[in-house]
């Protein structure tokens, strides 16, 4: 069985070399390529692909915010993530929203390809930093008997805060989203209000903290 591969970077050239990476495979194919992650989400709803992988910082809607929609729209799909950074916020928030393995640029060219195989044998995949990361994890919240916190953003609410920490104006966020200038308004004061924040500074670093945008 040939696995259906759709590729998320919003770099034309880092898609190139991962698609010369896992076409040269025998058992892998690149059927589809996206640019941002909405575009992701809706090429993965429209059928035909088996393994999504996502890079986690992209315009428009993150790899993440892409990986819980998929999640919840086509939970058959598999998910990889693709970071250049090694993070372990990125990380667990990666596999929070979904995703299956973690593979990082840097070392693509040697992880990729088994990453693939073993998300597709349902099984996980993570570099050696991750591994301990998840290691260190468990072994504070076994003695804090914690749980790591669920977002208190609805999906929406999520999108706004990165539009605002990227730069955008109150009426470029709305001519993005095709909502009114007053709704934005109304969700940021909600934002603010839920995170106890004050500004947008705030909001931006609030975006890098939990992988909304690259610092």
């Amino acid at each position: 069985m040939t696995t259906r591969i759709l590729l998320a970077d919003d770099h034309a050239l880092v898609r190139r070399g991962l698609r010369l990476i896992l076409d040269g495979e025998p058992d892998l194919r690149v059927v589809a390529e996206a640019g941002d992650g909405a575009e992701a989400v809706e090429k993965v709803a429209a059928g035909g692909v088996d393994l999504a992988i996502l890079d986690i910082a992209m315009p428009r809607m993150t790899g993440l915010q892409a990986a819980r929609e998929m999640t919840r729209r086509a939970s058959d799909v598999r998910i990889l993530m693709l970071s250049m950074y090694d993070n372990e916020q990125y990380f667990f928030a990666a596999l929070k929203a979904g995703a299956c393995g973690y593979v990082l640029k840097s070392v693509a060219d040697q992880d990729l390809v088994a990453a693939c195989r073993a998300a597709m044998r349902g099984e996980p995949f993570l570099y050696a930093g991750a591994i301990s990361a998840l290691i260190r994890d468990y072994l504070m919240r076994s003695r804090q008997n914690d749980r790591l916190p669920e977002s208190i953003l609805t999906p929406r609410e999520e999108e706004i805060v990165k539009l605002i920490a990227e730069g955008n104006s109150s009426k470029e966020i709305a001519a993005t989203l095709v909502i009114s200038i007053k709704t934005v308004d109304r969700h940021r004061a909600n934002i603010l209000a839920k995170l106890g924040m004050r500004d947008r500074l705030d909001l931006t670093r609030y975006a890098i903290r939990a992988g909304l945008v690259e610092p």
